[in-house]
């Protein structure tokens, strides 16, 4: 089945930086766009950024900036590097693929506080 586990999520100070990373297993990574999500605390989940097959990139105008989407097919893992970190980042970070056998994995809590 389709996998996809976060992680590398943490508590940082504001004005830091994290990266995350999602493995994907269960599908021929290469041959899919990739993207994060997050949902904060009483909010709703949020499209953060997107990778597509070809390595374009697009991101959500909070972040757009101060993140970055990378992806390894060799590793077949997809990376958030996160800069310039504020309170309003502090979330639970998913990554995601648009295919039918996909589900959302657990997640990696990222806290931004001082």
């Amino acid at each position: 089945q389709v996998q996809l586990v976060e992680s590398e999520g943490g508590l940082v100070q504001p004005g830091g930086s994290l990266r995350l990373s999602c493995a994907a297993s269960g599908f021929t990574f290469s041959s899919y766009a990739m993207r994060w999500y997050r949902q904060a605390p009483g909010k709703e989940r949020e499209w953060v950024a997107t990778i597509t097959v070809t390595g374009s990139t697009d991101y959500a105008n909070s972040v757009k900036g101060r993140f970055t989407i990378s992806r390894d097919n060799a590793k077949n893992t997809v990376y958030l590097q996160m800069n310039s970190l504020n309170a309003e980042d502090t979330a639970v970070y998913y990554c995601n693929v648009y295919i039918p056998r996909a589900s959302w994995g657990q997640g990696t809590q990222v806290t931004v506080s001082s």
